[in-house]
């Protein structure tokens, strides 16, 4: 009789586990906006372009076939503070996802109490001191668990998941940043080098100009006016250098920090001076779809609009009741030998309810802040998807400009420096002026930095639409320093 009193009271519990396990969770489902875009890139050349691969935008450094700069971009993903700090985020996030998920499950714990207490003489009047003495004993486990018949922990659940999906593309938005960055920082610094050796050397040959001219002076052939002349072109080209090396030194101390050290710590390993890595080939972006599919950013915006929606599904179920499963299992005595005794023990099995039908106008606030979040975040989402087409656009126009440029002025610096050496050689037989002397080096210089310049943006062009494209996430994750717990 006894264990079919018991079956028969499993009936209510069971009822409602089953009820708990069918119900449907408030709150509107996510569905992935619609991000209509064009077929193709606009600025996106269809000849001669190169499709990417997965594998290869994850690495694309590595195709500048420069060595010292594959070292200090594996470098700066082990070591970057700020890929770290995204690191840090993203174990929070898993953290606290993690932590959500009991949430499901009922939650279990201990306890125990003992206790020694005598009562007053005024409390128990007419006893003795030992017969106010009293002692007792306890302990049990207990365990409560809230019935989501309404969806209150799936939607958190669901929301804390997106909030960990959004962390994870942010750590691979910062890694596609920092590796643009590295790469950009030190190809600009190589072009940069070039610009001060084309001053420096230009500035030799214009000081052997002004020899030339300081021993026409000196034999009675040539003019101060002319060596004035010489001497003020030298002057304004050695006053590039300055400037450029100042501009060396800065993009040298950039590297070194985006590696993890202090700015001067490169400085003996980047000096020495190096070519311009090779221009790649024009690279083929695929379709606008493929894009968003990659960008990190994009996903880290889809994700928080989809937490985002989640809450409101958790401040929605604020409308409805919340039944909470409550049970002890435990014992008590007064005395310790008897705690675990035949007939010491306790127990308590309660359902309980809370609702909020009485405070209505905070949970319709809530639910209004809640959905005004979720308008928020899907305005920034578009906003995202938008100027991720309007970045890869802008850097497909600058890269394939930047090709053009660079053919022409590679042209005039071949041509440039060859009419400066003709025009060396006819002052020296008499057939040309200082003046054609003198503008031919002017020439030559400016043609030969511009040059120079040009190849740089080239590049920086092509690490561009890499860096847009989402190349540079190769799921290498910095590495977990250990905190120190004092």
């Amino acid at each position: 009789m006894h264990k079919f009193i018991l079956r028969q009271s499993r009936w209510p519990v069971l009822s409602l586990l089953a009820l708990a396990l069918s119900a449907c969770a408030v709150g509107p489902d996510f569905v992935r906006p619609d991000t209509p875009a064009a077929a193709a890139f606009a600025r996106a050349e269809t000849t001669a372009s190169v499709a990417a691969s997965s594998a290869e935008l994850a690495e694309f450094w590595r195709s500048f076939g420069d060595a010292q700069l594959s070292t200090l971009v594996d470098e700066a993903l082990a070591n970057n503070h700020d890929l770290k700090i995204a690191l840090a985020r993203y174990d929070q996030a898993n953290a606290l996802l993690r932590a959500s998920r009991f949430d499901r499950f009922p939650t279990v714990t201990a306890s125990a109490d003992a206790r020694d207490s005598r009562a007053s003489a005024d409390q128990a009047p007419g006893l003795t001191r030992s017969q106010r003495d009293a002692e007792s004993y306890s302990a049990g486990i207990n365990a409560s668990w809230e019935l989501d018949l309404f969806g209150r922990v799936r939607r958190g659940n669901e929301s804390s998941r997106a909030d960990a999906a959004a962390s994870a593309a942010d750590l691979q938005a910062v890694q596609v940043s920092v590796v643009g960055e590295v790469a950009r920082t030190y190809v600009e610094l190589r072009g940069l080098q070039q610009r001060l050796r084309v001053a420096q050397e230009n500035a030799d040959n214009q000081r052997e100009t002004l020899r030339l001219v300081d021993a026409r002076l000196h034999a009675g052939r040539g003019t101060e006016f002319d060596s004035a002349r010489v001497r003020a072109q030298l002057e304004v080209t050695q006053s590039r250098v300055p400037a450029l090396q100042a501009e060396v030194a800065v993009a040298m101390h950039r590297l070194a920090v985006l590696s993890g050290r202090t700015p001067d710590a490169l400085i003996a390993a980047l000096e020495p001076v190096r070519a311009l890595p090779a221009l790649p080939a024009p690279l083929d972006p695929g379709t606008p779809g493929d894009l968003l599919r990659r960008r990190p950013d994009v996903a880290a915006a889809e994700q928080r609009l989809h937490a985002a929606t989640a809450r409101i599904g958790v401040a929605a179920a604020d409308l409805f009741p919340r039944f909470t499963l409550a049970g002890l299992l435990g014992t008590q005595a007064i005395t310790g030998g008897n705690l675990f005794q035949r007939d010491s023990e306790t127990r308590v099995v309660a359902l309980g309810v809370d609702w909020s039908f009485l405070d209505l106008g905070r949970v319709n606030a809530r639910i209004a802040a809640a959905d005004a979040a979720a308008e928020g975040e899907l305005a920034r989402y578009r906003q995202t998807v938008l100027l991720a087409l309007e970045e890869t656009e802008n850097a497909l126009v600058r890269y394939g400009h930047a090709r053009s440029e660079d053919a022409h002025l590679d042209r005039a610096a071949a041509d440039s420096t060859e009419a400066a050496r003709l025009a060396r050689v006819r002052f020296d037989a008499g057939a040309a002026d200082l003046l054609d002397v003198l503008d031919a080096e002017r020439t030559q210089l400016q043609a030969q930095d511009a040059f120079a310049d040009a190849r740089t943006r080239s590049i920086v062009g092509a690490i561009a639409v890499y860096k847009a494209l989402a190349g540079g996430w190769s799921g290498q994750l910095p590495q977990r320093e250990p905190v120190a717990v004092r």
